[in-house]
């Protein structure tokens, strides 16, 4: 049950600083990528391959099971891949700014009472 409110509050957080369109464009963007690299690169067989390919490269992971053959696959790869990488900075970096400022808003108010009642 803990697991879920975690869930909820993050997603409550992406929601409130815009950063869900974001994180959703992206998913967006590895399914294009996946369904172009099916269409246009013998490499990648079927969609699946594609979007397990387009993870692999987004994360940097790179395992090299799947392995695209064509230069437009490249690109996509190159894309899918920078793309990643700025949303691994981005969404966790927005993420704890927010919890931050609101920790700090929390605090003042914390504050406010404790001398209220003196």
């Amino acid at each position: 049950m803990r697991g879920l409110r975690t869930w909820k509050r993050c997603y409550k957080v992406l929601k409130r600083t815009g950063t869900l369109k974001i994180f959703i464009s992206f998913l967006l963007f590895l399914c294009i990528a996946a369904a172009l690299l099916t269409m246009l690169d013998p490499g990648i067989e079927t969609f699946g391959d594609g979007i397990w390919y387009c993870f692999v490269a987004a994360t940097t992971i790179g395992f090299g099971d799947l392995c695209v053959a064509t230069g437009i696959g490249r690109i996509i790869t190159a894309l899918v891949a920078a793309y990643g990488i700025l949303m691994t900075a981005m969404v966790p970096g927005v993420v704890v700014s927010y919890y931050m400022e609101y920790l700090k808003i929390r605090e003042k108010e914390t504050i406010s009472i404790f001398l209220e009642k003196l």
